[in-house]
């Protein structure tokens, strides 16, 4: 029995049909053209609320434009719809958190994970001692991406793996919707990979976080993702579930090769 008749039975009034939650993000037809060049042609896709999607493609397909144009970095035509804070044609900051390929402060500047708290929530000077709140604010932060021991490490110290969680941890302020991640795994080790994805895929579980990444490791997106979009030149190739989506015939029309998807294996 269908639970609209089931409830219709139960309750021995009429039972309206279950309408499915809009999505976090309704894209419509976007295209960016960006220094003459267009980057992105008539993307339609829909980012599903509290689930983690997966952008794919090859390097210059319109990944990470795509991204920048949903946190309103990138002029674009089209229609981009947000279901979260209270300007629906325009993300709210405060509802989206960004997770960039690299850090934008040099590392090599004489500053602890706890400065750089600082320095991106309050707009007090450094050498005016850091306030309570942030200290706070930072410790629990860093809590929930486990590393709050390591508050007074310089950054310079940190291994690739850790600084992306930091930046992640900054990510997390105030308490988005809505985390985009830009290829965040590139570039440190396998193990630190797993654990940053078996971080992201905790937080999503736990916060009930919308989470939209780009990745070039197939094997994680397939483990992490609950959606997958195809991009190949700017165009929306496929999209669907990674275990249909991410078939050799799919990955080859997406890769322009034979690609087959490996699972990682120990050692």
């Amino acid at each position: 029995m269908s639970q609209a008749l089931s409830s219709a039975a139960s309750g021995g009034g009429i039972a309206l049909p279950m309408v499915p939650p809009p999505p976090l993000v309704a894209i419509r037809d976007l295209s960016v053209n960006l220094g003459g060049h267009t980057i992105l042609r008539r993307v339609t896709a829909d980012i599903a609320r509290g689930k983690v999607t997966a952008l794919i493609g090859l390097n210059g397909s319109g990944k990470t434009t795509l991204l920048r144009a949903v946190v309103g970095e990138y002029p674009y035509r089209g229609k981009i719809t947000y279901h979260c804070g209270h300007d629906h044609s325009h993300p709210t900051p405060e509802y989206v958190g960004y997770v960039p390929q690299r850090l934008a402060v040099d590392a090599r500047l004489p500053l602890t994970i706890r400065d750089l708290f600082a320095l991106a929530l309050s707009s007090r000077p450094l050498f005016l001692g850091i306030p309570r709140w942030v200290s706070e604010r930072a410790e629990h932060l860093m809590e929930r991406v486990g590393m709050a021991t390591l508050l007074d490490h310089p950054i310079d110290g940190l291994s690739g793996g850790q600084l992306q969680r930091v930046l992640l941890a900054l990510a997390l302020e105030p308490s988005p919707e809505l985390l985009l991640l830009d290829e965040p795994a590139a570039g440190i080790d396998f193990k630190d990979q797993k654990k940053f994805y078996d971080l992201i895929s905790r937080i999503n579980q736990e916060m009930g976080l919308t989470v939209v990444l780009v990745s070039h490791d197939l094997s994680m997106v397939n483990a992490h993702s609950h959606h997958v979009l195809c991009l190949k030149n700017g165009e929306i190739a496929c999209q669907g579930p990674p275990q249909e989506i991410l078939s050799p015939m799919n990955l080859s029309l997406t890769f322009g090769a034979e690609t087959q998807l490996f699972p990682h294996r120990a050692g």
